[in-house]
């Protein structure tokens, strides 16, 4: 392969690459002032570590007991309760998608998310779980989908069957530390 003319037709792609960028890019984001800004750049796997690693965390500086999984069906215990965490920031939309919730081995389900400018969390039981949205919501073939479900959720409108669950990180601290250790 030759290098021939590839530095002058580098040059005009870059040109024209910077040109559409201006119309490709939302200026009036939501997120353009936030700190954490940076986030919503990260893959969405680098999202999830990041959730599961803010949770940890979180919870360990506010004094519960927080500790590996043993395995993979759950992503940590949290005295000594199985907890799968699902991580969102704040679409354009406004509202949260938390996905691949899927029914394996846990407790209860942490579903925390990111706006601009402050966080919700919800802190939701499997039993809860399995009576609103694992086999009733499903990502990737609708209503018939059963492998995998996500819920959508507006921070400041929730479901009402959220609603006991958390909604700010005070209220689903509240949810954590009550429960036992085992």
């Amino acid at each position: 392969m030759s290098n021939t003319n590839n530095g002058s037709d580098f040059n005009l792609l870059v040109a024209a690459a910077n040109f559409i960028k201006k119309d490709l890019e939302t200026t009036d984001s939501i997120w353009k002032e936030s700190p954490l800004k940076w986030i919503i750049n990260l893959s969405s796997g680098k999202k999830g570590k990041l959730g599961k690693r803010l949770v940890y965390q979180w919870c360990a500086v506010k004094g519960l007991a927080v500790d590996k999984s043993p395995d993979s069906e759950a992503d940590m215990l949290i005295n000594g309760h199985r907890i799968e965490v699902k991580f969102s920031t704040l679409w354009e939309a406004g509202i949260y998608k938390f996905q691949q919730i899927r029914d394996q081995n846990y407790e209860y389900m942490v579903c925390m998310g990111i706006s601009p400018d402050q966080a919700h969390c919800w802190v939701i039981s499997k039993s809860l779980l399995k009576q609103t949205v694992i086999g009733h919501l499903g990502q990737h073939t609708g209503s018939l989908g059963k492998d995998t479900a996500w819920i959508e959720v507006a921070p400041n409108n929730p479901p009402k069957w959220l609603k006991q669950t958390g909604g700010t990180l005070e209220e689903a601290f509240i949810v954590l530390s009550k429960l036992r250790h085992t």
